[in-house]
């Protein structure tokens, strides 16, 4: 019998995230007197992903609503997780046959930096790739004597060279300190946003301890030896990028030999070419890219170092994080070459010279930093003009500098040191619960607050933070300022706006709309930035009003608790009654609204009417008192009793003087549940009626499709909507069964649902249907995943073969629905099982054999031994290489 495969390795590849072998496999071979880890020696490579995302949470509900330019994803953010961020943290590493040898964490290998914003967003959404990004970070600190992959980022991606001192400031500090909270340790380095920098920038990094930055050859300007005996020593003018990217440089403040920074200059035209070429689809093609900058001057040692927006890997490069797994586990270290990063590269080799840059530039600007302030004609196109970002950006200025009046002014009474509070405020962005908020306010209070003073510090702490929020860096970036990004920034500045207004009742938006009036927009209709404010940022401001609101109406169709969150408030329900009377349908209460961010706390009273349909009637006013309301109760449900809808509005409007509302007044994410909800009884009728006219005419499609006659259109679409419905109403229930396991068999299904489910299938492809599988797709993963998840945890080998070939038939179905089926969790799943699981019961049964133990082979093990060897078949059938497992088993 040929050897055993190397536990816990598959194939080759095996296990590469878990094995001691991962450690070894991207280090060159060498004694340990001349360890590359330890002793600067050979050559060295670093790739670097810049990981960012504009913040795009709704300024008034902290979150991120649904954008229709994403779909079919909810998002932007959701859309290129699913195709960058997730797949970069579960890469696959394929045999020739294209089977799974390896998962791989790029994070572990790769230097990076992700946002801030990005990284809030990560925890809330997947939590499961949140936490392997910063275990991808602890295991290379580990490999790396304690120098982690990642990086800060100034907070959130404002242009430091435009910024004012303070904010320069606020956004490293908020940087550092968020980073600090994740990865457990403080950044050694830091990404400029677009690499943007000037000199004063730098004195602000060097105060805050930040030891490196990571720059485009090209904002160089000349350097030298830092050796004064060194034949280089005199100065070498590099300001065309000519500047030797292999090593690293100390930037000096001025003749301060203390004062300093070192920085990186990435290989400009292998990272050009890693964004605009193929050369990241094919991992031996990017190893001999980055070949071809390896000089052979005999040096002792040498980084190359290439850097790229780090969604070039999967977004816009759809597959390249499987180029990036191989090159770091494969086609580097055949090279001999080691995989680091800056940090760990700087403390084997620090720098030997010196470089002068450029007064102001960035990486993705050819004039300075003007893409973000003139009309330079960087991010332009279709012959639209930039002329609107000047006007922008000196509004936002103006506004700025309004803001910081009212903070000070007001904030004196209320901090011992306001900006010192503002600060360390990230510490609270982080955490909102009462104790830890209550904490801060203590730390940084002048005296005891009252309620309302606590409430107007956070309000203009919140107002500090949408002040830079203002400035995120992609309002500017692109053609036009009523894009997505640019709208994004004035909803900041108008939050901002509010916030201002409510503690110190300034009146600075008309001075504001006058400025965004001078930035002319390329949209006709738009003409510039005032219409562009009123249009798409007034129109979605939101208040506690609005918030009241939704709770009245959603009320009708969700039975709240005594408290409930709804997005950053907190609801409490103090008072509720809802009554019908034929087609009318009342509901009216009294509610408390607490943000959880500012504290503001208010009371209101509503009622709403529902007329049926899509008519509703709610009215909201402030909570006048018990008595007060209830005399409007008892008036507004004898109305009702009447049985006349006109009756009681006009009952609720007589003791209502507040705003109405009706369904186009919820929150987007609930106005689409309801609609859907509304909807259902009209699709039931429907879907029965498509089901008769399907039933009564199935010969007759039949016998068209025989004939290979077109069939009309009103029988296909019976068809296509029945079988559709069929389908979802089939996976449904089997998600049930999978979701509430009954007994210790539960791993299994139906078969006369999975019956049914195929019966369908067939149908359908016999007549031809393109059947809507919105809905369908997302079922049938869900099912998928639970079943398999089921098998793998029970691991009874008493049904396990049964349950496989269930699965199989599911993946099948699947199949024959024409559904493109993502098995990505499916196979991650398995992988991990394998090696906790499987990989353990095929060696000790192996071994067994090996050593002729008959003992061993109980009935009980040969049945468990036929279990294991039906999941390797149904590793086959995931594509994961597990053949080398199955050959000895099969051969035992």
């Amino acid at each position: 019998m040929e050897p055993l495969p190397a536990f816990p390795l598959l194939s080759e590849w095996g296990s590469l995230q878990q094995h001691p072998s991962v450690t070894r496999a991207i280090v060159p071979h060498s004694s340990p007197a001349n360890d590359p880890l330890q002793t600067a020696a050979g050559v060295y490579v670093t790739v670097h992903g810049h990981f960012y995302q504009p913040p795009r949470e709704n300024p008034y509900l902290d979150a991120v609503e649904r954008q229709p330019s994403a779909y079919p994803s909810h998002d932007w953010n959701e859309r290129i997780h699913h195709e960058c961020y997730r797949p970069n943290a579960f890469a696959r590493v394929l045999n020739e046959r294209g089977d799974i040898v390896g998962i791989v964490n790029n994070y572990e290998y790769m230097s990076f930096n992700i946002g801030a914003t990005l990284m809030t967003w990560l925890e809330r959404y997947d939590v499961e790739v949140y936490q392997r990004i910063l275990e991808a970070d602890r295991r290379s600190c580990d490999r790396l004597n304690g120098h982690g992959n990642a990086i800060a980022q100034v907070y959130n991606h404002i242009i430091m060279p435009l910024a004012n001192e303070r904010d320069k400031y606020t956004q490293i500090r908020w940087g550092k300190t968020d980073f600090r909270s994740r990865f457990g340790r403080d950044p050694e380095g830091m990404w400029l946003a677009e690499a943007a920098v000037d000199y004063a920038t730098l004195e602000a990094l060097i105060a805050e301890g930040i030891k490196f930055i990571v720059l485009a050859p090209s904002q160089a300007l000349r350097c030298r030896s830092l050796f004064e005996y060194d034949a280089d020593r005199a100065w070498q003018e590099v300001g065309g990028g000519q500047i030797d990217p292999t090593r690293p440089y100390r930037c000096f403040l001025g003749t301060d030999s203390t004062a300093f920074i070192d920085i990186f200059f990435y290989d400009g035209p292998i990272s050009g070419d890693m964004g605009f070429s193929d050369v990241v689809y094919n991992s031996y093609h990017f190893a001999g890219r980055i070949a071809q900058a390896v000089r052979g001057d005999h040096r002792s040692c040498q980084l190359i170092s290439v850097a790229t927006d780090g969604e070039t890997f999967g977004h816009h490069k759809r597959g390249t994080e499987k180029t990036l797994a191989y090159a770091f586990l494969k086609e580097f270290p055949q090279r001999g070459w080691t995989v680091t990063n800056y940090a760990h590269y700087l403390s084997l080799n620090p720098p030997s010279w010196e470089v002068e840059l450029k007064p102001v530039t960035a990486w993705s600007c050819a004039h300075g930093v003007d893409r973000w302030q003139e009309d330079c004609g960087c991010g332009g196109g279709g012959g639209w003009h930039q002329k609107w970002r000047r006007p922008l950006r000196d509004a936002l200025d103006w506004l700025r500098d309004q803001l910081i009046k009212v903070y000070e002014e007001s904030g004196k009474s209320l901090f011992r040191d306001p900006w010192l509070a503002r600060d360390e405020y990230i510490q609270v962005m982080g955490d909102r619960s009462p104790a830890h908020v209550e904490k801060f306010l203590a730390r940084h209070r002048l005296r005891k607050l009252t309620g309302a003073e606590q409430v107007d510090a956070l309000r203009l702490l919140e107002m500090q933070r949408h002040a830079l929020l203002m400035y995120t860096s992609c309002g500017w970036f692109f053609e036009e300022l009523s894009r997505l990004e640019g709208v994004q920034i004035l909803r900041y500045a108008a939050r901002a706006l509010e916030l201002a207004g409510d503690v110190a009742a300034v009146q600075l938006e008309k001075g504001f709309v006058r400025r965004l009036s001078l930035a002319p927009s390329n949209v006709e209709s738009f003409k510039h930035g005032a219409t562009v404010y009123k249009q798409l940022v007034l129109s979605a401001q939101i208040n506690l009003e609005q918030v009241a609101a939704h709770y009245a109406i959603s009320s009708l169709f969700t039975t709240y608790p005594q408290q409930h969150q709804i997005y950053c408030y907190t609801a409490r329900q103090q008072d509720y009654q809802l009554q019908r009377v034929g087609a009318l349908t009342v509901a009216m209460g009294q509610l408390q609204l607490t943000s959880e961010i500012t504290w503001e706390q208010t009371e209101w009273s509503f009622a709403v009417l529902h007329l049926g349909g899509w008519d509703f009637h709610c009215c909201i006013q402030p909570f006048g008192g018990r008595r007060g309301y209830g005399r409007m109760k008892e008036e507004l449900f004898s109305a009702l009793h009447q049985g006349s809808a006109a009756q009681t509005i006009e009952a609720m409007n007589q003791n209502f003087d507040g705003s109405s509302f009706n369904l186009q007044n919820l929150f987007a994410e609930e106005r689409y549940r309801i609609m859907g909800l509304l909807t259902q009884e009209t699709l039931l009728r429907l879907n029965q009626l498509y089901s008769q006219v399907y039933r009564n005419n199935y010969s007759v499609l039949m016998a068209f499709r025989r004939d290979g006659m077109p069939v009309p259109q009103e029988l296909q679409a019976a068809a296509e909507i029945t079988l559709s419905h069929r389908v979802l109403a089939i996976l449904r229930s089997l998600e049930q069964e999978t979701a509430s396991p009954a007994n210790e068999t539960s791993v299994m299904l139906r078969p006369t649902l999975i019956n049914e489910l195929e019966s369908v299938a067939i149908e359908s492809h016999h007549l031809q249907c393109q059947l809507n599988l919105s809905e369908v797709k997302p079922a049938l993963e869900k099912l998928i995943l639970q079943s398999l998840w089921q098998i793998l945890h029970d691991f009874n080998p008493q049904v396990i073969v049964t349950a496989v070939q269930q699965l199989e038939r599911l993946i099948d179905i699947g199949h024959q629905l024409n559904v493109s089926v993502s098995l990505d969790r499916v196979q991650e799943l398995y992988f991990h099982r394998f090696h906790s699981r499987i990989a353990p019961l095929c060696l000790g049964w192996l071994q067994r054999q090996m050593q002729q133990n008959q003992e061993a082979s109980s009935s009980c093990s040969l049945l468990e031994i036929s279990s294991v060897k039906q999941l390797l078949r149904l590793g086959q059938r995931l594509a994961i290489d597990v053949n080398p497992w199955l050959r000895h088993l099969e051969m035992s």
